[in-house]
C-alpha cells in the first residue's frame, strides 16, 4: 500500500472524477468487506485541501490555480481576495489548466461546465480580466493539453489528438488488442493553434510526428518542440528536438540518437527558447518515464548544432527550468531530498545562486517540480512536505510567503526523518516513516516501498502517513538509479537492474535496524511499476522479507521486451535490444531465479496496462504457484499503469493490507 495511492482515491473521490473506459468487462469481486481502518484513513487523508495548476500573470500581481475542480484568482497584493472563474454554475463540472497571455489581461481555461450534451468534451474558455467576461474559444473534438499563448498574445496553441479515443502517454489503459496490430488506429499529437481574434484553427505540424512538448519562438514566427515518429507511446525515448515556422517543413535542431553526441542514447525534455531567440535549452538525461523529468541542464543554439551541458557534475537533479534573461537560467532541483530554486549562467556554466527549500516537494504545473515565473521575476508554487500540507507560496525568491492557508488546521500524523547511507562509493538518501505513538522498547514491522521509474525520486510529500497509523515503520529508499545525487548516481544502474540498487536498499535497511527497534521476522517489500520489478527480483535475491506485494511489475525482461508497448525505453538501460544481447536481459529476470523464492506474493495489474502488461504477472504469480510458493493474482478490468478507477483504487490498498497482515501477523 503506498501513500500515494491513498492521496490519488481522495483525490478522484473529492473531485468526482468520471472514469470513462471502453468495453463491458465482468466487474471487479469485492473483497469480502470493507476495513474499517482504511474508512478512517480515507477521512482523515480527505481532509487535505491540494491546490494545483499554479499561473502567475506575467505582470506579477494575480494568481490563478484550481482546487478541487474550482479555479480561482488570487491579488497577490491582498491574498484575502479571492475570486472563482467559472462559464457555468452547474454543480458536476470542473475548470482547469489556466494560462494567462503576455499582457496579463486574459486568461484561458479548459473547462467542462457546458450542457449536459456537451460536457464529456471539455473546451478552452477566455476570461478577461477588465471586464470580467467569459467567452468559449474552441469547439474541438478530442483531448487537448499544454495550452500556451504565443508571445504576441493573438493565438493560443496547445497539443490535440483530434478523435482521440484514449489519452495520449503510455500510463492510460491501452486498447484491447483486435484486427491487424500496428497498422491501423494510432492516434497521434500535434500542435494546434487557434486564432483568439475568430476562433479558426490549424494544425502547425505534421501528420507524421508525435509532439510530446513546445515552446514559441519570442518573434511569435515559430516554435520549438520534440517529438519522434508514431506510436507516440513508444517514442519518446528516441524523440528528437525540432523547431518549425507556419507552412514549413520541421527543421532537426538536435538528435540525442546519434553517435556522435554526449546525450548519445539518452532523452530530452522541458523545451524553451531564450528570450532573444538564439538559443533554446531543455534538460537531458537517462529518463524512464515520459513526465518524469530529470537531467542535467543543456542549451543548443536555435539553428542547430551541439548542446553545451551547463550543469556538469551537478550534485542533484533539475527537473524544470525558465529563462530568467538570455544568459541566465532558473530551475527547480531535487537534492537528496531537498528542493532547491538554482540559477545558472549559461556563459561561465557556473552557479550564480541558489535557494534550499528544505525536505519540501514543490509543484504547481504539468511537470514535477514546476514553478511559475512572472517577468518580474516573482515566482510561485505549491509547497508540501512530510511536516506541512500543501499550499500555495510566492513572492521574490528572496522572500517567499505562503499565499493559502487551506490547511491551517491540519497536522502531521508521523514522524518521518531522511535516512542516509554509504553503499559501494555512493552516498544514498530515503525517507523512514515511524509508526505512530512509536515506543522503542517495542519491535514493529517494517514495510519497505519502492519507487517507480527507476529514473524518479520518493520526495518529501505530505502523503498522509496509511502505514504509520497501522503501526508499522515505512522506508522508502532512493537506490542508485533515482534522481536526486546527480546524473551519475541516476545512470548508475545501467545494465544492473536488481543488482546494486537491490544492494543500496537492504544496506538502507541495515541502517534502519540500526536506528530504530524492527521486528527483523515481520519486513516486508512492495513496489509498483519499477518498484513492482524491484519486489519480483528482491525476493528471489533474499530471504530477508516475509510478505511481498508486486504491483504492475516485471518477471521476464526477455519475454517483457516483445510484450509491452513502450520497448524504446529498454535500450538506453540495458545497452541493446534484447534481440542483440539477450544475457543482459536475463540476468535482471526473475524467472530465471524462481526456485530461490520462499516469500508469499501478492501480484497486482491491471488488464491493459501497455508499461507493464498482465502477462508479466500472470507468468511470475504461474512460476510461484508451481513452486508451492503461496501467492494470489488480482486483475483490474479496464485499468492502464495508473489505475482511475477508485474502487480498484480502495481495493487494491485493502488487498494489499489485507496480505502484509496475513502474512506477518502481529506478535
Amino acid at each position: 500500500m503506498t501513500s500515494r495511492a491513498l492521496t490519488l482515491l481522495c483525490s478522484l473521490l473529492l473531485t468526482g472524477t468520471s472514469i470513462a473506459q471502453s468495453g463491458n468487462p465482468a466487474p471487479m469481486p469485492p473483497l469480502a468487506h470493507h476495513d474499517p481502518r482504511l474508512t478512517a484513513l480515507l477521512a482523515q487523508a480527505g481532509r487535505t485541501k491540494t491546490p494545483s495548476a499554479v499561473a502567475l500573470s506575467p505582470d506579477g500581481t494575480t494568481l490563478a490555480w484550481t482546487l478541487r475542480g474550482s479555479l480561482r484568482l488570487t491579488d497577490l497584493a491582498q491574498p484575502k481576495q479571492e475570486k472563482t472563474i467559472t462559464p457555468s454554475s452547474a454543480a458536476e463540472c470542473a475548470n482547469s489548466a489556466p494560462v494567462w497571455s503576455p499582457d496579463s489581461q486574459t486568461l484561458a481555461f479548459t473547462s467542462n461546465c457546458l450542457p449536459e450534451k456537451e460536457k464529456e468534451q471539455p473546451q478552452l474558455f477566455l476570461y478577461t480580466r477588465a471586464t470580467g467576461a467569459i467567452r468559449q474559444l474552441t469547439h474541438l473534438t478530442g483531448i487537448f493539453q499544454q495550452a500556451a499563448f504565443t508571445p504576441d498574445g493573438k493565438s493560443l496553441a496547445f497539443l490535440f489528438v483530434e478523435n482521440a479515443t484514449r489519452s495520449a502517454g503510455a500510463l492510460a489503459p491501452m486498447k484491447p488488442w483486435s484486427g491487424v496490430i500496428g497498422e491501423d488506429g494510432v492516434e497521434i499529437q500535434r500542435v494546434y493553434s487557434v486564432s483568439l481574434a475568430d476562433g479558426k484553427g490549424q494544425f502547425l505540424t505534421p501528420a507524421s510526428l508525435h509532439v510530446y512538448e513546445f515552446d514559441h519562438a519570442p518573434d511569435s514566427k515559430s516554435l520549438t518542440f520534440i517529438a519522434a515518429n508514431p506510436p507516440g507511446e513508444n517514442t519518446w525515448w528516441i524523440a528528437k528536438l525540432y523547431s518549425i515556422a507556419p507552412g514549413a517543413q520541421p527543421t532537426v535542431v538536435f538528435d540525442p540518437n546519434t553517435t556522435s553526441t554526449a546525450l548519445h542514447g539518452l532523452q530530452i525534455a522541458v523545451p524553451r527558447f531564450s528570450p532573444d531567440g538564439k538559443n533554446i535549452a531543455f534538460i537531458g538525461g537517462l529518463m524512464s518515464d515520459q513526465g518524469s523529468t530529470g537531467g542535467d541542464i543543456w542549451v543548443v543554439p536555435a539553428t542547430g548544432g551541439d548542446p553545451t551541458d551547463i550543469t556538469p557534475d551537478i550534485d542533484g537533479t533539475p527537473t524544470y527550468l525558465v529563462w530568467q534573461n538570455s544568459h541566465t537560467i532558473g530551475f527547480a532541483e531535487d537534492r537528496s531530498g531537498h528542493s532547491l530554486l538554482s540559477a545558472y549562467n549559461t556563459d561561465s556554466h557556473t552557479e550564480e545562486g541558489s535557494i534550499d527549500l528544505g525536505e519540501a516537494n514543490i509543484t504547481g504545473g504539468p511537470i514535477k517540480m514546476a514553478v511559475s515565473v512572472s517577468r518580474t521575476g516573482t515566482l510561485a508554487f505549491v509547497r508540501s512536505s512530510h511536516a506541512t500540507p500543501p499550499e500555495i507560496w510566492a513572492g521574490d525568491p528572496q522572500s517567499l510567503h505562503q499565499i493559502t492557508h487551506l490547511n491551517d488546521g491540519l497536522k502531521p500524523q508521523a514522524r518521518v526523518e531522511s535516512i542516509e547511507w554509504q553503499n559501494e562509493g555512493f552516498h544514498v538518501q530515503g525517507w523512514l516513516t515511524y509508526p505512530a505513538d512509536y515506543d522503542s522498547h517495542k519491535k514493529y514491522p517494517l514495510i519497505v516501498t519502492v519507487h517507480g521509474g527507476p529514473s524518479a525520486s520518493a520526495s518529501a510529500r505530505w502523503d498522509g502517513s496509511t502505514w504509520s497509523q497501522l503501526g508499522y515503520f515505512e522506508f522508502q529508499p532512493n537506490p542508485r538509479g533515482s534522481f536526486g545525487q546527480g546524473e551519475k548516481f541516476t545512470a548508475a544502474n545501467r545494465k544492473d537492474f536488481g543488482y546494486g540498487d537491490l544492494s543500496d536498499i537492504l544496506k538502507g535497511m541495515d541502517a534502519v535496524e540500526q536506528k530504530v527497534s524492527i521486528d527483523p521476522e515481520r519486513e516486508a517489500l512492495n513496489g509498483w511499476s519499477y518498484g513492482g520489478f524491484m519486489t519480483m527480483f528482491g525476493v528471489t535475491q533474499t530471504h530477508r522479507f516475509h510478505a511481498a506485494v508486486a504491483g504492475a511489475g516485471i518477471s521476464n525482461w526477455k519475454s517483457y521486451y516483445g510484450q509491452n508497448s513502450i520497448d524504446q525505453w529498454m535500450t538506453p538501460f540495458f545497452g541493446a535490444s534484447v534481440y542483440d544481447d539477450p544475457a543482459v536481459y536475463a540476468k535482471s529476470s526473475a524467472i530465471e531465479f524462481i526456485k530461490r523464492v520462499t516469500t508469499p506474493t501478492l501480484v497486482l495489474v491491471g488488464d491493459r496496462d501497455g508499461e507493464c502488461p498482465a502477462p508479466q504477472s500472470f507468468e511470475f504469480w504461474h512460476a510461484l504457484r508451481a513452486q508451492g510458493v503461496k501467492t494470489q493474482l488480482v486483475i483490474y478490468p479496464n485499468e492502464g499503469h495508473g489505475f482511475r478507477d477508485p474502487d480498484h483504487i480502495r481495493d487494491r490498498i485493502e488487498r494489499e493490507l489485507a496480505w502484509f497482515e496475513s502474512q506477518m501477523p502481529a506478535k
